[in-house]
């Protein structure tokens, strides 16, 4: 049987991998699987167990565990610098970063640690001996014999009732030698003999009875359950895989894994996975049932220390939400920030405003009215948050009177982190006590790892504060986690992935933004994101609640934070796609090996899985389950949903409409309100035709004086639209010129280029005359907002403007410095409005634009005499026409509303207006339907398919007889994102020429994808190869150029990285040089350069070990890697 179950319980597991001990052949091992990413559940999220009951299984074991890479490289990597992170203002820290979050001490630790050398005291014998008692009761009686108080009595910790029930299941369902192991670790008692651990590189104790191992190495092990038979390798007992953090089972880089281990693991081997945050818990269970075996779903919601969520302002801090913990908190709201900002009293305050204190009250999160009933614009909007953003120190002052540090602050960038610390060099938060223990910690920490203390964050930890990035040493990260821990770091600046496979836990989280850069532009948390940094606040047995503050942004408000909060969490979503390793394991049947004899024959040792067996197997995956129940049930209800629409569009028709009206009306009624029915149309036409020839004769008349500007001064327009909720907004902005005379610039090809942006009158009731077609223009707004728009959102332009002449000799203009900072943006535009003219989009401006929106003025500082659109007489004339016309539709529209048999007809129109209610609703429903289905279409056999015909044509394994040739048994052997291409590299024979040190640098150009040089640095450098290694790397890119055109000829896009960019870095480390050396005025950051010097020697680790390596390249891969492997980065490893 299975279990799934969902809950505030978590069993917190290091990576690692493992082997039986040849000293207990009869004894089974208790194996476990776990990331480095440990996630503390949050108050909306859930935990996920799922377990499959069995007693023991066996498979084998080809490669060791330096055949698969750390997870912690991984989520590292998806750090990036922002450059314009400013260390004076807490509004400009921001930045990206990504992955979960760790455990919290408010959990209960099933740890299975390397404990201390010795034998355990009499308290745990005596815990022994009642444990073995009450399983020899289980086993004779049956479950129901179990005294729960007695259960519970053993533990010198307090247990919860779930926490009981997973005892209780973990007596049942475990094998009789792994129990008291089970038993142990919920006590947190597990010594040495027990617990083994298995990384990349190193293995600690690999024969004991309970192992750790990452998730790429259990995938490896598991290869050998379904592919290639393992050649001498002795076969162990496995009775128990768990797999914690499940929910990475999305993650797009290593979701794959996952989803592999639980489709092949055997059935016989119970399977127990974890996670506090997987939406469609439901479904993975059923995935997991149909595949492995019966399952059982527990969930718990429950969180032992309950969140409390703040909102930080510049003058205060708040409760985000209100009483019922449903709504935001009406203090925060925009129309009572304004209020405060204006002096006015709020109507709470003020009991003769009685009818705005109802409409207060009323206000949702979303409220964006102002005091005085008209909505707020976007000007308004953006002027009270900027208002309201505090510095660091408003919100930490705030934290320090409220008693709610230590405080972890994410902020999504290395630089922003580090400039939060050197602003804070000043405040001292710890006491004499806790400063002299600072030092001495810090003294012995430099005497042992003289190379890995950071000189620019010493300052600031002796006040308190420290930063925690990927650009620090891991070893430096450690001790700032054992500081935090032991109470002498009262507030750490961290990026998100500080969140991940940490014990790190905090009384207050505090999260400096709700969006982060990403390589596609500024993206939005999303609701998981927020939930799981949230966790880790909250300490249990420390604190009674754990806080999470959020901060108010130049662009995010309360209003914000409410929407991601009550978001809910995202469902799981397959990322399922095949690789060449799994391809070439899953298939690959005999090996060309040569006989004794000089012959040529080939000898077949086994038969592979055919096309058709490793089908069954890939479409097991969870994408393609998902697909099978929820897809077939969307699209059912899609049909309905469109079958629906059809048959109240035909409600919708005049003759429906008539219809309904003559039943309604008398004769006379019917005919007085039908013709002048008819009348209002012809009337409304009319309107229509004027309406456009005033938008023509608008475009006639701006073509020509914006023309005139594009060579003179920069003139201040009034842009003018409506939002989609028919709020009117007017931005006063700088015009920079027509799209089609930025020659050479991104947006021009953008535009172009995109059928979403481009003017196409063919597909209107018109066309426009060839000299009246609109054109695109391009403006810097007054809110650091980039727009682009059409002459039909240009209320006025104006005389004034900036002079297009240089401030300096040899400066620029300013057209051309605009028009520079324009191009640098990413064009990633967002569409306010749209006509049939054209529409207006919108794009976030950078920190170097502030400056020139800044000196766009606003509207009551220009004069209306400097308008030129009005003084044109025919654009004038066409306005005052259409204006009559418009008064005269809506003097129709009265008669109407006068007549005999209108309430009546109301009724109808009243009705026809509920229809199309109803029709926008099922509309919505109908694209969250498809959006749906998109997203959970499975592609991995396609991609099988794909990958196998460039394995066949590369000739590593016919996919025809199976036939696995050298080349496919070390890309099989070999563990990386492209495993064909790594293959291909180390079997070439220009690798066996390279001495230790060249050697690794070449590697190291396969492995440095994701490292950068850090920005903003001068007088910064990085070693350059050698000419023999750059040799090489230009030689093999030819290689890589053909494999590319072959991967692209069978629609395969698997990166191949070839990047010698900090090859000279690796060859000077394993020449010798020290790393105090290696880093003076170095561009690189610690964290990234020992980031790529570990993967190196991972990868250098792997080639001794691979089939059918040159024995002069293993040699000298072994000679690199021994090398390189010394302090400080040595350290990383364990």
């Amino acid at each position: 049987m299975n279990t799934i179950s969902i809950s505030s319980f978590r069993v917190p597991l290091p990576s690692s991998s493992f082997k039986p001990s040849p000293h207990h052949p009869q004894s089974h091992s208790l194996g476990f699987c776990v990331p480095r990413a440990l996630h503390t559940p949050s108050p909306y999220s859930l935990r996920l167990r799922v377990s499959s009951k069995s007693r023991s299984s066996a498979f084998s074991v080809e490669r060791e565990a330096s055949d698969a890479d750390e997870e912690f490289d991984d989520e590292e990597d998806d750090e990036e610098d922002d450059d314009d992170v400013a260390a004076d203002e807490y509004d400009e820290l921001s930045g990206d970063e990504s992955e979960g979050v760790d455990q919290s001490d408010d959990e209960i630790e099933l740890k299975l640690s390397v404990a201390a050398a010795g034998a355990p005291p009499r308290t745990e014998e005596f815990k022994w001996q009642r444990v073995e008692k009450l399983r020899n009761e289980v086993r004779e009686f049956g479950e129901e014999i179990i005294d729960v108080d007695e259960l519970v009595s053993i533990y010198d910790f307090r247990i919860d009732k779930f926490q009981v029930k997973f005892v209780i299941s973990a007596c049942i369902s475990l094998d009789d030698s792994n129990f008291p192991t089970c038993c142990v670790n919920i006590s947190q008692t597990f010594g040495d003999s027990i617990v083994g651990l298995l990384t990349g590189d190193s293995a600690v104790n690999k024969d004991a009875q309970v192992l750790i191992m990452t998730t790429e190495i259990l995938r490896n092990m598991l290869y050998q359950s379904v592919g290639m038979v393992s050649s001498g390798d002795s076969l162990f007992h496995v009775d128990v895989i768990v797999l914690d953090e499940v929910h990475y089972l999305s993650d797009i880089s290593r979701g794959t894994v996952w989803e592999e281990i639980v489709i092949y693991c055997p059935k016989k081997v119970q399977l127990i996975c974890l996670s506090a945050t997987v939406a469609n818990p439901d479904e993975l269970a059923g995935w997991i049932g149909k595949i492995h075996g019966k399952t059982e779903l527990v969930t718990s919601s429950k969180r032992p220390v309950p969140l409390t969520w703040h909102f930080s302002t510049k003058t205060s801090m708040l409760p985000l939400l209100d009483g019922t913990g449903t709504r935001m908190n009406r203090k925060l709201s925009l129309n009572y920030l304004q209020l405060n900002a204006s002096g006015i009293r709020s109507s709470r305050d003020d009991g003769r405003r009685k009818k705005s204190r109802r409409r207060a009250d009323e206000m949702a999160y979303d409220d964006t009215d102002s005091t005085y009933g008209q909505p707020l614009s976007k000007n308004d909007i953006n002027a009270i948050r900027r208002s309201q953003v505090p510095q660091i120190t408003d919100t930490l002052w705030q934290l320090k009177a409220r008693d709610m540090l230590p405080a972890i602050w994410f902020i999504f960038s290395r630089k922003g982190c580090d400039a939060a610390v050197q602003y804070l060099e000043d405040y001292n938060l710890l006491d004499d006590c806790e400063t002299s223990e600072v030092e001495l910690a810090l003294k012995r920490f430099r005497i042992q790892y003289p190379d890995a203390v950071r000189q620019t964050a010493i300052k600031g930890l002796q006040q308190g504060v420290a930063a925690h990035h990927a650009g620090c040493l891991p070893l430096w990260k450690s001790f700032i986690e054992e500081l935090f821990q032991r109470g002498l770091v009262k507030v750490v600046f961290a990026t998100e992935t500080l969140a991940a496979g940490i014990n790190m836990p905090a009384r207050t989280t505090v999260i400096a933004s709700l969006s982060k850069r990403s390589e596609s532009g500024r993206i939005q948390l999303s609701s998981n994101e927020l939930l799981q940094m949230a966790g880790r606040a909250g300490r249990r047995g420390i604190d009674n609640e754990g806080h999470v503050v959020l901060i108010q942004t130049p662009y995010e408000g309360a209003e914000e934070s409410c929407k991601i909060l009550f978001a809910g969490l995202e469902p799981l979503v397959s990322q399922f796609t095949a690789s060449y390793g799994m391809v070439l394991n899953l298939l690959a049947g005999a090996k060309v090996t040569r006989r004794s004899s000089a012959s040529e024959d080939m000898k077949a040792l086994q038969t592979g899985r055919t096309l058709e067996e490793a089908r069954k197997l890939v479409e097991q995956s969870f994408g393609n389950y998902v697909s099978s129940n929820v897809m077939l049930a969307a699209r059912e209800e899609l049909t309905k949903i469109k079958k629906e629409v059809e048959m109240l569009t035909l409600e919708l028709t005049d003759e429906a409409i008539d219809k309904k009206s003559k039943k309604l009306l008398s004769e006379a009624a019917y005919k007085e309100i039908i013709d002048l029915q008819e009348e209002l149309r012809e009337q409304k036409r009319l309107r229509t035709e004027l309406r456009r020839k005033m938008e023509s004769r608008k475009i006639s008349s701006l073509k020509p004086l914006l023309e005139e500007f594009e060579n003179g001064q920069l003139p201040f327009l009034c842009l003018q639209y409506n939002d989609s909720e028919g709020v009117q907004h007017a931005v006063p902005a700088v015009y920079l010129g027509k799209v089609d005379s930025l020659d050479g610039s991104k947006l021009k090809m953008m535009v172009s280029a995109d059928d979403a942006i481009a003017i196409n009158g063919k597909e209107l009731s018109f066309e426009f005359e060839p000299s009246l077609e609109p054109s695109y223009y391009v403006a810097l707004g007054s809110d650091n907002s980039w727009y682009l728009f059409t002459e039909k959102w240009i209320k006025a332009v104006y005389k004034t403007g900036f002079p297009n002449v240089t401030l300096a000799q040899g400066d620029a203009l300013p057209r051309e410095i605009m028009s520079a900072l324009l191009d640098k943006e990413e064009m990633k535009w967002e569409k306010l409005s749209d006509s049939e003219f054209g529409g207006v989009w919108f794009m976030e401006g950078s920190l170097e634009t502030w400056s020139w929106s800044l000196n766009v003025p606003i509207f009551s500082s220009l004069s209306e005499d400097d308008e030129l659109l009005h003084k044109t007489e025919a654009y004038h004339s066409a306005v005052e026409s259409y204006k009559a016309q418009r008064t005269k539709v809506g003097r129709l529209k009265k008669k109407i509303s006068r007549t005999e048999g209108f309430k009546e007809y109301k009724k109808v129109l009243d009705m026809t207006k509920l229809t199309e209610d109803k029709i926008k609703r099922l509309k919505t429903r109908s694209k969250r339907l498809t959006n749906r289905i998109e997203q959970i279409e499975p592609s991995g056999w396609k991609e099988f398919l794909q990958i196998s015909n460039v394995i066949h044509e590369t000739r590593a394994l016919d996919i025809n007889t199976h036939v696995i040739f050298p080349l496919g048994e070390t890309a099989a052997a070999i563990r990386g994102e492209n495993e064909l291409w790594l293959a291909i590299v180390l079997r070439n024979k220009i690798l066996k020429e390279l001495k230790p040190a060249p050697l690794a640098a070449v590697l190291a150009s396969l492995v440095s994808e994701g490292i950068k040089v850090r920005p903003g640095k001068n007088n910064s450098y990085i070693y350059e190869s050698t000419t023999t290694v750059l040799d090489v790397i230009n030689f093999l890119n030819e290689q890589r150029n053909s494999l590319l055109e072959l991967q692209e000829k069978h629609g395969v896009n698997i990166p191949c990285c070839l990047d010698g960019q900090f090859s000279g870095m690796v060859e000077a480390w394993a020449s010798g040089l020290t790393w105090r050396e290696l880093m003076m005025d170095c561009a690189m950051d610690e964290g990234d350069l020992a980031r790529l010097l570990r993967r190196t020697i991972d990868l250098l680790a792997q080639v001794p070990k691979l089939p059918d390596i040159d024995p002069v390249l293993q040699s000298n891969a072994r000679s690199a890697s021994d090398v390189m492997d010394r302090p400080p980065i040595s350290e990383l490893a364990g």
